[in-house]
């Protein structure tokens, strides 16, 4: 196009418009009236982008492995044996050594909790759905993928499914700022509802004002009804800090998500949720505390002489 007067202002025009898009989109969240056409963008450029994804990534058809990992019978068996075969399958390189520490790592979560996963690749992030925090992932709704389901990996929550294309769909992730789950404290079981922050910590606003939390307390989902769009039970993070009481209804606690959002990559959409509440079974075991060693100490007295003290027996 030649730099006239007419495309300057179409260019103006477009970007104006685009910018509307943007904003009508954000505010409107699920009720977005460009969803439809995301939808589409999903079913049309989704075979494109796993057919990338695919062809450039040596290990992409092996995490098909776990798509059928959903069955309740010899759930855990079943997922053992998977991951044994897969491991296998992907070698020993350095990159295919780590995720298979991923992998084994999000299927003993799975089996922990006794949540039904597909295992799932990402293979883009965010930009394609606006500004907030995405990513998209190689199974859509041929594989069983449906909206609001709870997406998780070996370290704990990643996000939830919000739009489902034949063959991707779009995750938005738990520090996106219009991310809520809600929460349920180790042990004490006080709950609170936990907010994306983007880079920073969550801010997780307790139901209990007086409620006794400290920095390294832990926290995983409570759970929603009909388990949609969150399972209970799956890892969240740990207590980083805790805003002093100020005598109100709620206080709010900030908490450092064991999962790392910018490096995600082999994930699991929960398709079918645990027939109980797995409460704090999920969490890892906490590191064991040093046991401190005795030590004694001698102390020998001098003669009254100031020569060394001598055997009795000389």
């Amino acid at each position: 196009m030649r730099d006239t007067r007419e495309s300057r202002l179409l260019l103006v025009l477009l970007v104006a418009i685009a910018f509307a898009l943007i904003t009508v989109d954000i505010r409107a969240g699920e009720e977005s009236p460009v969803d439809g056409a995301r939808r589409g963008a999903a079913a049309v450029f989704g075979p494109v982008e796993k057919g990338v994804a695919t062809a450039v990534d040596p290990v992409a058809n092996a995490i098909g492995a776990v798509r059928d990992s959903g069955d309740r019978h010899n759930r855990i068996t079943a997922l053992e044996r998977e991951n044994a075969a897969l491991k296998a399958r992907l070698g020993s390189d350095d990159r295919n050594r780590s995720r298979i520490r991923e992998l084994d790592g999000m299927l003993k979560s799975a089996g922990a909790g006794q949540y039904g996963i597909k295992g799932a690749e990402v293979i883009a992030i965010g930009a394609a759905q606006g500004f907030s925090w995405t990513v998209t992932i190689d199974a859509g709704s041929k594989d069983g993928i449906a909206r609001d389901m709870t997406v998780l990996n070996g370290d704990g929550l990643v996000g939830r499914v919000t739009t489902v294309g034949p063959d991707t769909a779009t995750v938005l992730l738990a520090n996106d700022p219009d991310f809520t789950v809600g929460t349920r404290l180790e042990k004490t079981g006080e709950l609170g509802f936990a907010t994306g922050q983007g880079d920073r910590p969550l801010a997780v606003q307790m139901l209990n004002g007086k409620a006794k939390i400290k920095a390294g307390d832990r926290l995983v989902t409570f759970g929603s009804r009909g388990s949609k769009p969150f399972v209970p039970g799956v890892p969240l993070g740990e207590v980083v800090r805790v805003d002093p009481a100020g005598g109100g209804l709620t206080r709010t606690v900030y908490v450092d998500p064991y999962v790392g959002f910018s490096r995600l990559d082999i994930v699991g959409v929960v398709v079918m949720p645990p027939r109980t509440d797995p409460r704090d079974t999920v969490l890892p075991p906490r590191p064991a505390k040093p046991k401190p060693i005795p030590t004694v100490t001698v102390t020998v007295a001098p003669s009254p002489s100031g020569d060394a003290a001598k055997p009795a027996d000389e």
